[in-house]
């Protein structure tokens, strides 16, 4: 059996990846998240999330995350193996290299029990904004 239990919404899903996996594991950089000039959040916290067939993604504490800077958005996501994402924009902000901050940012805020330590991180689109990875000292 693997990672994830078979329910009704999985089911299809893990029939076509029974073996698929989601792990977190503390970071050993720090991490900011910069949109344009605006850093808009920077943590040695973060927990990097290797998910089968996706590249690696780096999620922030909410705390690391300067949150007076977005908004929440009606905007949501379904993930069969992380449960249901809500999404943040940034307020005002010029658009960098033609991307705007729409739905830039998003949380897990009840994720599944498998993945349960996703809850309070956010996370960012790497095509819209730009990280900078620091080795810790």
């Amino acid at each position: 059996m693997g990672q994830f239990p078979v329910t009704p919404t999985r089911e299809k899903v893990l029939a076509k990846y029974p073996d698929y996996s989601v792990t977190m594991t503390p970071a050993k950089q720090s991490v900011s998240v910069f949109f344009g000039d605006i850093e808009v959040a920077a943590s040695s916290q973060a927990l990097v999330i290797k998910e089968s067939m996706h590249k690696d993604v780096y999620y922030l504490p909410r705390q690391d995350v300067n949150l007076s800077l977005f908004t929440k958005t009606q905007h949501s996501t379904y993930c069969p193996f992380k449960g249901h994402a809500c999404y943040w924009s940034l307020n005002s902000v010029e658009p960098d290299a033609g991307h705007t901050g729409a739905n830039i940012v998003w949380s897990y805020e009840a994720p599944y029990p498998e993945v349960s330590g996703l809850k309070d991180y956010l996370s960012f689109y790497v095509d819209r904004t730009r990280l900078a990875i620091r080795q810790q000292s």
